[in-house]
């Protein structure tokens, strides 16, 4: 059977004004798994990333970690499939309505480093929301559409893959939720519900046999655990 290796991106700079920037905390995320991947003796004939700069960074510093053992590494791929869900146009789109019952909620998007848990529940009711589609717009993605452009990244790897070939996607939570929805028909909600336990760099083991394909293991972080380090441990 072939694997594909879902791995999510490290940590981002939730709160900054660029989100999409590895912190020092998921660069070394990111060098712990290709370290393990590496000592591991897993070879990749495939890597691809989405097309966002926290998905490559991750990929490039986990790869880097196979050439210095002067060990194989593919060619990095972007395959813009594996994007995550544009979530500043989610909150953007269907925020506003729930200000009357919410009134705080600008202020809490705003500052969201400093309302963690508060900012956590608003995006849950966001998400809600959005995933019962009573509230698309014809400029916002629907999450039917999300999960479309997320399934055809992986049919295009199970048209192309050899029987036994092991891939790595570097991905985010919300397309590794999708595939989770696709694969193993969990509804949408309560794949979202799982969303929120996705760590950094953690590890989602797909199998398949042509186009049939299974989940193995989600959401591994053992990388991770074994340098007994709880800062290493983000979900964001």
């Amino acid at each position: 059977m072939g694997s594909i290796y879902l791995i999510r991106h490290g940590q981002a700079s939730f709160g900054a004004d660029d989100y999409d920037v590895l912190s020092p905390i998921g660069i070394r995320q990111a060098e712990v798994l290709g370290e393990h991947l590496a000592q591991l003796g897993v070879n990749f004939d495939r890597c691809i990333a989405g097309g966002l700069r926290r998905q490559q960074h991750t990929a490039q510093a986990a790869m880097a970690q196979f050439t210095a053992l002067d060990l194989p590494a593919p060619d990095l791929e972007v395959n813009r499939a594996f994007d995550e869900f544009d979530a500043d146009a989610v909150i953007r789109a269907l925020l506003p309505a729930m200000l009357a019952d919410e009134p705080q909620a600008l202020h809490v998007m705003r500052n969201a480093a400093e309302h963690r848990a508060e900012f956590q529940r608003l995006f849950a009711l966001v998400i809600a929301r959005w995933l019962s589609g009573r509230y698309d717009t014809p400029s916002l993605q629907s999450w039917p559409e999300f999960v479309a452009q997320v399934q055809s990244g992986l049919l295009g790897i199970l048209e192309d893959a050899r029987p036994d070939a092991r891939v790595a996607v570097f991905t985010s939570g919300g397309t590794i939720t999708a595939l989770l929805h696709l694969i193993t028909q969990i509804p949408a909600q309560q794949a979202f519900e799982l969303n929120w336990q996705i760590v950094n760099t953690s590890l989602n083991l797909l199998k398949f046999r042509g186009r049939e394909v299974a989940l193995a293991s989600f959401n591994s972080q053992a990388h991770l655990q074994l340098l007994k380090a709880p800062d290493l441990i983000t979900y964001r």
